[in-house]
């Protein structure tokens, strides 16, 4: 056998169909496209339909709710709150939303300031902010401070 022998099995290959190519070629004149309509013509593509049948996208059930007049805070940890009262960014004594955003801490209130407990807290802080989750309540009254929550969330 040589290399000019190679060739593949009986059968392995098939021509492509020419289409478009006269009438002798069993797909000439249109190509077998039909007549007319969107479908005959050349850059459509009817994306998402399905013959007539109930497409995917509007069998499937929506699911989820956003709502629309949902609170957004601005969010702090308290190893953050910790690290500026060490660089003397942030004065312990009196830690509220608007030193907060002074100190550069937070960029802007949005619906208000909530304190996670991320981080530890060492020095006595006395914190006046919107909300505060109560792992941050715990950890901030352990180190010997007091955290003041106003009544925009208590009225909620």
């Amino acid at each position: 056998m040589k290399l000019n022998e190679l060739r593949d099995n009986e059968g392995a290959t098939k021509k492509r169909m020419r289409i478009g190519r006269g009438p002798g070629s069993g797909k000439g004149k249109m190509g077998g496209r039909g007549i007319k309509g969107q479908k005959s013509r050349s850059g459509v593509a009817i994306k998402g339909y399905e013959g007539g049948q109930m497409p995917l996208y509007q069998r499937l059930p929506k699911r989820g709710f956003n709502k629309p007049n949902r609170k957004k805070y601005a969010i702090v940890n308290l190893g953050l709150i910790q690290k500026f009262i060490d660089d003397k960014k942030l004065d312990a004594k009196n830690v509220t939303e608007d030193a907060l955003i002074e100190s550069g801490l937070v960029r802007r209130k949005l619906d208000g300031i909530r304190v996670l407990a991320k981080g530890e807290l060492t020095a006595k802080a006395v914190i006046t902010v919107t909300g505060a989750s109560k792992g941050a309540v715990e950890a901030v009254e352990k180190a010997g401070g007091t955290v003041t929550i106003t009544s925009a969330v208590a009225a909620e």
